[in-house]
């Protein structure tokens, strides 16, 4: 694969100005004391070979402990992030527990040069946002995924 790919699920839920989308807080030590654009969707790294859709359930049940919820896909389209990374996303309506999340979790070394592995969870947290409030949390590389629901949500 040339460069990094993601792909990832934006669950909204609500109507006109009550319109929510879920977000989660990435985890471990580096955006443990960040809130603002330290939000993301549920997204993470296609395997070779593997269509961004299959991807993108595949990361919503690795990094939230659920299953991707059944729905009408609605393509948002690729965005690609100040690192590179391109990011692919569909929009799904769907309610869901914050409560019911099991995190995956990673490790890594921690602290940094000190030989420890310490695991971590890919989301520290998931909760409901206001598109008002979402702009303020979510990662700006992202942000393009908001606008594009709005449009899509408005044409629907």
């Amino acid at each position: 694969m040339a460069g990094k790919r993601s792909a990832g699920l934006l669950l909204h839920r609500g109507r006109g100005d009550d319109v929510e989308v879920l977000l989660g807080h990435m985890g471990g030590p580096f955006w443990a004391k960040k809130d603002a654009a330290s939000w993301s969707l549920p997204k993470g790294e296609l395997d070779e070979d593997e269509p961004p859709e299959d991807a993108a359930r595949r990361e919503f049940r690795e990094e939230l402990g659920l299953p991707a919820p059944d729905g009408d896909y609605v393509p948002l389209g690729e965005i690609k992030q100040s690192g590179g990374k391109v990011v692919t996303a569909w929009a799904v309506e769907a309610d869901l527990d914050p409560a019911a999340v099991v995190p995956g979790t990673f490790t890594m070394e921690w602290p940094p040069r000190s030989g420890k592995q310490q695991e971590f969870p890919e989301l520290d947290r998931v909760e409901w946002f206001t598109l008002d409030v979402a702009r303020e949390k979510l990662l700006k590389g992202q942000l393009p995924f908001l606008d594009r629901l709005v449009v899509s949500l408005l044409n629907g």
